[in-house]
């Protein structure tokens, strides 16, 4: 393992010395979308495989796919399919986004806009911000005045984070408008605690109280990290698992050969149930969407979300009948 410090030259040297050097045939994880797609193409050029579960933008498997690339967890298509439909469906039509300005930030602000205004909503405007911001006051000024039913953040982490802590300071969340949070791991509610992060909608592909499966995988997880896991966590074990269970079905750890297993055969383990690899390297399957619990219906540590709705997985995933992936065959 490596950490990439979120800079693309670290990240794209690293794997370069891990293909070239070091033998490696898979490149897990991948946080930050800009990495995400700079390592994918180091893949593609080195016949080696990427798994992606942690970065969001849909071009891994759109205009940039390639026949190398799994993308696994959650995509910007599907986090604003779901967030959008939930919050259009309860009359929240207006909307302005507080994006962070990078390849994750750009893409979720572009599909969730293109979202809202098919389910006849309209985007009121937007702002871009730094990726590192933790002072969110001055954005949040003119979220207010754009008077939009919905604030829409498009961004995740510690800067996710601050920015709601942000927004419950401004009380916007009394001024007619609704804070919507378009990629809420478990760990910011966590870290925000359930008075600050009561009532958020989010979209999620895995929650770990979901079913005895999901809570008996969660819990070996917690006691080996001391805390439960995110649907990144989830994706990284089942997808490794499967990558593995594709090279012993193969016979060698080629990547075409292995990539052709992994497409053929479905995923059914505590992370999805019949979910299948696309020939544009999207697995699709369920998706879900949540809303964080009052501190008074939490009854237990971790206990922080209520089930709104499912989507299948036809419904998740942005159809392959509208992707530009260079890989799929056009009727």
């Amino acid at each position: 393992s490596a950490d990439h410090l979120n800079k693309p030259d670290v990240a794209l040297g690293k794997a370069r010395e891990w293909f070239d050097t070091q033998k490696v045939d898979l490149i897990a994880n991948l946080v930050n979308s800009t990495i995400a797609l700079g390592v994918s193409g180091v893949a593609k050029e080195k016949n080696r495989i990427a798994i992606v579960t942690t970065s969001g933008t849909s071009r891994l498997t759109n205009d940039l796919c390639n026949a190398n690339t799994v993308h696994y967890a959650y995509d910007t298509w599907a986090l604003s399919n779901g967030t959008a439909r939930a919050m259009i469906d309860q009359g929240l039509d207006t909307w302005f986004f507080l994006t962070a300005d990078y390849a994750f930030g750009h893409a979720l602000e572009a599909d969730t806009g293109n979202m809202v205004k098919q389910r006849g909503g309209k985007v009121v405007g937007s702002i871009r911000y730094p990726l590192e911001t933790i002072d969110h006051s001055s954005f949040l000024l003119q979220a207010q005045a754009s008077k939009a039913k919905v604030v829409a953040l498009a961004g995740s982490g510690a800067s996710l984070v601050a920015a709601i802590k942000s927004a419950k300071e401004f009380k916007i969340s009394n001024r007619n408008q609704t804070i919507a949070g378009l990629l809420v791991w478990i760990s910011d509610v966590h870290a925000l605690g359930l008075e600050t992060a009561q009532g958020l909608i989010l979209t999620n592909a895995f929650y770990w109280d979901r079913d005895d499966e999901t809570r008996a995988w969660s819990r070996r997880f917690l006691e080996r990290t001391k805390r439960m896991p995110n649907m990144g966590d989830a994706g990284d074990y089942s997808s490794t698992m499967h990558y593995l269970k594709s090279i012993q079905a193969a016979g060698t750890d080629e990547a075409g050969a292995v990539m052709t297993k992994m497409k053929g055969v479905p995923i059914n383990d505590f992370f999805a149930k019949g979910g299948v690899i696309r020939p544009d390297g999207r697995m699709v399957h369920t998706m879900y969407i949540y809303q964080v619990k009052k501190p008074s219906e939490s009854q237990y540590p971790w206990d922080y979300y209520k089930l709104l709705s499912t989507i299948p997985a036809e419904q998740a995933f942005k159809p392959l009948s509208e992707s530009t992936c260079p890989l799929v065959k056009k009727p």
